[in-house]
């Protein structure tokens, strides 16, 4: 992975430092506490508390290297001020059956469809970089084509 693959929005990088931050301070010494707990129980060779102590541990460790790779690599997204679709916009977009669904546009390492954080990779962000606002786009997706408009950009 390079710098160019990991795109984040100023927002997704305070996001990032914050877990960071949380898995540092907050959850790396509670998980060194419950393995020093386990191991006054005495055999670690039948504990379950220390073998889930250390796999919890060794996920913690795993993320907190995720987390400093991706910040040191991320490259940031600035929003643009025209109208067109880019990567950090927020869209707002209106299906055929006359629905319609505000996403933002980022990355896809911060993309999270349940917040509606869209990647620029996913179909419809695919469909809808670089259009402008009042634009009809078809969609091509897994499923099957359809047809959006974008109503607003911001």
């Amino acid at each position: 992975m390079s710098k160019k693959d990991i795109l984040l929005t100023s927002e997704g990088f305070l996001e990032l430092e914050e877990e960071l931050n949380n898995l540092k301070n907050v959850r790396r010494p509670r998980v060194i506490e419950a393995i020093k707990d386990a191991r006054a129980q005495g055999d670690l060779s039948e504990n379950a508390d220390y073998d889930a102590a250390r796999n919890e541990q060794a996920e913690v460790e795993g993320r907190i290297k995720q987390i400093e790779f991706m910040l040191a690599n991320a490259q940031i997204i600035e929003k643009s001020s025209n109208h067109t679709v880019d990567l950090g916009s927020t869209v707002t977009i209106s299906y055929v059956d006359d629905e319609e669904e505000v996403y933002s546009i980022v990355g896809r390492m911060e993309a999270d469809p349940f917040e509606n954080k869209i990647s620029n990779e996913s179909p419809i962000g695919k469909a809808i970089i670089g259009k402008k606002e009042g634009d009809t786009i078809n969609v091509e997706s897994p499923t099957g084509s359809y047809q959006i408009k974008i109503v607003k950009v911001a």
